[in-house]
């Protein structure tokens, strides 16, 4: 039996859940009468995106409808308890879709697996929220997915860019939206161990072989250099002075 949580884990509940809150305000990601479908991968990350969307609910800030799906690769060894998910997402009162696919991970060429996977993930995830008429697709993206991924973006393709808190898709007809972009992965690790969510039954043998694996650790390096390092370069993207920046000129104005 669970224990009762104590004075500081109440306070980091509340933080997530204020935070997400914060995020929905701020960003203005969820409207009355819309049909969100969050996607869940079995991670940390997402599942306390759903508890915290299926909090948020309980105060009528917002009126919306709220669902869940899992997709399942077939062909990639990563599996989660799919009961637990079931049990627990009955007793959150949220609906639970679990999708099968297959991403052909032996034919993908000189792409790296975890691109492959992805690619067929997100384009299921897209099908399945348009088929079933749900206007906004949730993903449990934090803020130190958004600083890694500035950081990959400048140093591998050359150009600023990140994961903003909402994109407008497919002419408008959709949104991804992602209410855990103002919290850490240290907040959601910890709000995860107090909620005693389980881990993956086979994690996969792809994980790491990534550049986002060399974007972490250069993002700790620089939190070495500077504590607030993360959580400066997240806010300098919503503060870019493009007067002190070099500007290629064009030579017809001039």
């Amino acid at each position: 039996m669970n224990e009762k949580p104590g004075y500081w884990q109440k306070r980091q509940i509340e933080h997530v859940k204020n935070f997400v809150a914060k995020a929905i305000d701020e960003f203005s990601l969820l409207q009355d009468g819309d049909r969100v479908l969050a996607a869940i991968s079995g991670g940390k990350d997402s599942l306390v995106m759903l508890d915290a969307l299926a909090e948020y609910r309980k105060f009528n800030r917002v009126s919306f409808h709220l669902e869940a799906i899992h997709i399942e690769v077939e062909d990639v060894p990563y599996q989660v308890d799919k009961n637990w998910l079931t049990e627990w997402t009955g007793q959150l009162q949220v609906p639970l879709h679990f999708v099968t696919v297959r991403a052909h991970i032996e034919d993908r060429g000189k792409k790296a697996p975890c691109f492959v996977c992805s690619w067929h993930r997100r384009k299921t995830l897209f099908e399945f929220a348009k088929d079933n008429n749900f206007q906004k697709l949730a993903l449990g993206h934090h803020r130190d997915d958004a600083v890694e991924t500035l950081l990959i973006n400048m140093a591998y393709h050359g150009h600023i860019s990140s994961l903003p808190a909402k994109l407008r898709m497919f002419n408008g007809r959709m949104e991804l939206i992602r209410p855990l972009l103002l919290l850490t992965d240290n907040d959601t690790r910890q709000y995860a161990a107090i909620k005693q969510f389980p881990t993956l039954i086979n994690e996969c043998p792809y994980a790491d072989q990534t550049k986002r694996t060399t974007a972490r650790q250069l993002l700790q390096s620089l939190r070495e250099i500077h504590p607030k390092a993360d959580a400066n370069i997240f806010h300098a993207m919503q503060n870019i002075d493009t007067e002190y920046l070099p500007q290629k000129v064009n030579k017809k104005d001039e």
